[in-house]
């Protein structure tokens, strides 16, 4: 059999050792053929790819990034977008099956092309960990570790001037990195999308802490807005699925909090070194059972189908379950962190 693999969307630690895991088990186990499709769907509508041995994943495990290169490219639009199309390609080509490694937006396209008749494995790829039907994804626990470690560095300097830092994090839709690195850090208040809030709480939180002495520390997800805003703050346009590049509120609190509380108050946006760097051990070994575990799916035939990690067990959903709805921070796991705010 021969097998392409793509990875879609916004590039995560661990990518790579997914790519590995897969090539490896498909190599060993079934003498499998592997090709190598070019930045995510785009390399499929346009038809690039390379060949991927066995050699060429060696060591890949500890590797950030991807190797195959990344986009947002939406696999309907273009000339040779459309499943149709698309099928032709492969046919052409002698490829018979495809590795989707994507989040929210590439699972589901995976899902209609599916439906449309192509042989498609999914793999879940989502820093926020949002994907429903995976406990965790990888690309969490090293987005969490790399903003835990953000938060401890900017808490010296924040004691050191007696100011307020507020800390963006990712989270478009759900606030784990926020809820995680923020419990992780000590934060004073850990601003998530799940949970809009009033600048004049957020205040008094941060009120509370100077009164104490302490310099307040805030983190926030990307994704939060206030109570009186209709949706999370956006300045940057949309992506190829016309959904709003977030980033900023940071930004647009920081002010507010100074102006409120007459503290010095500093915005600081981690953004894409969240996604940079080598991957947490954690992270790698869950990469790599995630890729092994979509080459028995593949040869399972089980089309449509998504590799997922439940409770430590790796096991197979479909597609649909997976984008059906969003893993949310439940009311009872903010409640617990609130309890630790001010």
């Amino acid at each position: 059999m021969k097998i392409g693999i793509l990875t879609s969307g916004g590039d995560c630690p661990g990518l790579n050792a997914v790519i590995r895991g897969a090539v490896l088990n498909g190599v060993i186990s079934h003498e499998a053929e592997f090709v190598g499709f070019r930045n995510g769907w785009r390399g499929v509508v346009e038809g690039e790819f390379s060949p991927l041995h066995r050699h060429d994943v060696r060591g890949l495990s500890k590797q950030g990034g991807t190797i195959l290169g990344s986009s947002r490219t939406n696999p309907f639009e273009g000339e040779g977008g459309g499943p149709e199309n698309i099928q032709r390609m492969l046919d052409e080509n002698g490829i018979d099956a495809i590795i989707a490694i994507g989040g929210e937006g590439t699972l589901t396209a995976a899902r209609r092309l599916t439906d449309a008749g192509l042989k498609i494995v999914g793999v879940p790829k989502t820093i926020d960990n949002d994907l429903a039907a995976t406990d965790y994804s990888f690309g969490f626990d090293t987005a969490v570790e790399i903003a835990t470690e953000a938060i401890d560095r900017l808490r010296t300097t924040a004691e050191s001037h007696g100011r307020c830092m507020v800390v963006e994090v990712m989270g478009r839709h759900v606030g784990w990195i926020a809820l995680h690195s923020g419990m992780a850090g000590g934060a004073h208040a850990i601003l998530i999308p799940e949970q809009p809030t009033n600048i004049e709480q957020i205040c008094e939180w941060v009120e509370s802490v100077r009164d104490r002495g302490r310099a307040p520390l805030v983190v926030v997800a990307e994704g939060f807005h206030l109570d009186d805003m209709e949706e999370a703050h956006s300045h940057k346009g949309l992506d190829a699925f016309n959904r709003p590049r977030l980033g900023g509120i940071a930004e647009r609190l920081a002010p507010m909090i100074e102006a409120r509380t007459g503290i010095e108050s500093r915005d600081t946006v981690l953004g894409h070194i969240q996604r940079g760097g080598a991957p947490s051990a954690y992270d790698r070994v869950l990469a790599t059972r995630l890729g092994m575990a979509a080459i028995d799916a593949v040869y399972d035939g089980a089309w449509g189908s998504m590799v997922t990690l439940r409770g430590t067990d790796i096991r197979t959903v479909s597609i649909a379950e997976a984008v059906g709805r969003l893993n949310t921070v439940p009311q009872s796991r903010y409640d617990e962190a609130k309890i630790l705010f001010g």
